[in-house]
């Protein structure tokens, strides 16, 4: 059976880190695009990092650029994001999802993916 599975979300205060896993079974993670969308409450689910396949292909919204870190594990077949200095605006359902081998990390996570989505992981940022 080939899916993502996202987990590590949690709640935190503002500041905090937490980090997300996406791991994959069925097929190997290292052939495709990544990338992490978040789904805020009452919003439609938006790109936030995503990772290609050439080293160094990373994109990362404005909103997560200096504070998110997406990284592979291509031994442990999952992807990460590591995230930092978290605002009450990242609240979300992230979620992760693959795109072709044949478009990059922007591609991705600006012109979203497609396919079913896992169940997502929730992060909370809140005092």
């Amino acid at each position: 059976q080939v899916q993502l599975v996202e987990s590590g979300g949690g709640s935190v205060q503002p500041g905090g880190s937490l980090r997300l896993s996406c791991a994959a079974s069925g097929f190997t993670l290292d052939r495709f695009v990544i990338g992490w969308f978040r789904q805020a409450p009452g919003k439609g689910r938006q790109g936030v990092s995503c990772i290609g396949r050439r080293d160094g292909d990373a994109y990362y919204a404005d909103s997560a650029r200096g504070r998110f870190t997406i990284s592979r594990d291509n031994a442990k077949n999952t992807v990460y994001l590591q995230m930092n200095s978290l605002k009450p605006e990242d609240t979300g359902v992230y979620y992760c999802a693959p795109g072709p081998p044949t478009i990059d990390a922007e591609r991705l996570c600006v012109g979203g993916a497609e396919g079913s989505w896992g169940q997502g992981t929730q992060v909370i940022v809140s005092s």
